[in-house]
Order: C-alpha cells, then structure tokens, then sequence
C-alpha cells in the first residue's frame, strides 16, 4: 500500500506540473537558473568523464583485440559506437544523478522541513510550477546537450590515448569511426538523455517535494533520490534497448 500511496503521489505531482505548462511567468526566471545549474555547471565534469571513458575505453579495446586478426581500426569503430549508443549517456546520467539529483532533492528538501513551501501557497503561489516544473524542464532540454559533450569528449579522449599508448593512430581511430557510423546511435543516445534527464529530475523533486522530518528526513530524500535514480536510469536503460534495438 505505501508503494502505491507514493506513486499517486509521484504521478499527481507530474499531473500537476503539465498543468502548470501555461504558467510561463511563474516558472520561467526558475527555469533559466536551472538551465544553468543543471547544463553550465555540469560541462566541466561531464566532459571529464567523457575522456576518461574514452580514453578507458580504447585502452581495453586494444588489449583485448591484441592477438585477433583484425584491423586496428576496429577499435575506434567500438570506441566510438559503445560511447554514443550506451557509455556516453548511461555513465553521464549516473553521475549527474549524484550530482543534479541530489542537489534538487536537497534544496527542495529544505525548503519543505522548514515551510518555505508552505508560505508560497499560503501567498498564492503555485509551488509546483514554482519549484518542480522548471527543473524537470531543464533536465529535459539539457541532458541530450550534456550527452552530446559527452559523446565528443569520449571520442576525442579516445584518440588522444590510443596516439599516446601506440595502440591506434588518429587516422586509423576516425576511420574505423566513420566506417561503423550510424546516424541512429546518435538519435537514440539523445533519446536516453532525454528519458534519463526526466526521470532523474522528476524522481528527486518528488523525494525533495515530499521530505519531512527535519535536516535527518532531507538527508534521507537525498540519499533515495540518488539511489532511485540510479536505478530507473539502469532500468530505463534496458527498457529503450530492448524496445528500440
């Protein structure tokens, strides 16, 4: 019973924010600031992991291909093709689940326990077009961009560690790229950003939304935040894949 209690909590708390769609001067200076939270501010890290996958990601190619009788080229051909179709947007949305979820779950967290929530609906306020709708919002628009640095980084990382191990020359990685390229690895990887961006976002605001029992409670919403969108980023995950490939 508590399971179902908190989805028809979790789905009227996403009933109410489609309904908020048309409040644009309620939401939209909120919305700006979130884009800028959840997309500025996440470049720096988003593009590190992006390199480091890459650059990981060639390294173990390499090895594992070592004895095969196979071009080198291939290794960017799987480089490339794992980072767009998976790496790029699942490893990304993992930590930004760690970073953007718990963040949103925090000061929403915050803002229940100690009653700002309920002082904007007592001055009239929609506190959910407010609060919630431009967060999710942004994470709609800006995880499919955070996943594109991703893909590019990962890629460019990818070419600067096979030059500087041996294992593959830049030209020989970009070719076996183009080779295998699909246009639909790049459309579906901008799917899961953007099924990702939504569950992580909607999931923390309901945890933050919903918090209660002092600074322990929003510590508690922010650790399930995380997990749970760790999870339904997995699941998510696996679903898109076997629904689209």
């Amino acid at each position: 019973m508590e399971a179902l209690e908190k989805l028809g909590k979790y789905s009227l708390l996403l009933y109410r924010s489609l309904r908020s769609l048309y409040e644009v001067d309620t939401y939209k200076k909120n919305l700006v600031n979130e884009l800028l939270k959840i997309g500025y501010e996440s470049v720096p890290i988003v593009l590190l992991t992006g390199v480091f996958t890459g650059a990981v990601m060639t390294i173990q190619t390499a090895y594992q291909l070592e004895i095969a009788f196979v071009p080198i080229s291939i290794i960017g051909a799987i480089t490339s093709e794992s980072l767009l179709i998976e790496l790029a947007a699942v490893i990304t949305s993992l930590v930004l689940a760690g970073k953007v979820g718990a963040r949103i779950a925090t000061e929403l967290g915050t803002m229940r326990v100690s009653e700002q929530i309920d002082a904007l609906e007592s001055m009239g306020f929609n506190s959910v077009s407010f609060l919630v709708l431009p967060r999710v919002l942004a994470g709609l628009i800006m995880f499919p961009m955070l996943y594109i640095f991703a893909s590019i980084s990962g890629i460019v990382g990818g070419i600067v560690a096979g030059a500087i191990s041996g294992a593959i020359p830049p030209a020989e990685f970009i070719q076996g790229a183009r080779q295998f390229f699909y246009p639909w690895d790049v459309t579906f990887g901008i799917l899961k950003a953007f099924v990702f961006g939504y569950v992580i976002t909607s999931v923390s605001c309901f945890k933050g939304y919903y918090a209660s029992g002092g600074a322990e409670g929003v510590g508690n919403s922010t650790t399930q935040a995380t997990v749970l969108s760790c999870i339904y980023v997995l699941l998510a995950d696996f679903v898109l894949a076997a629904v689209f490939l």
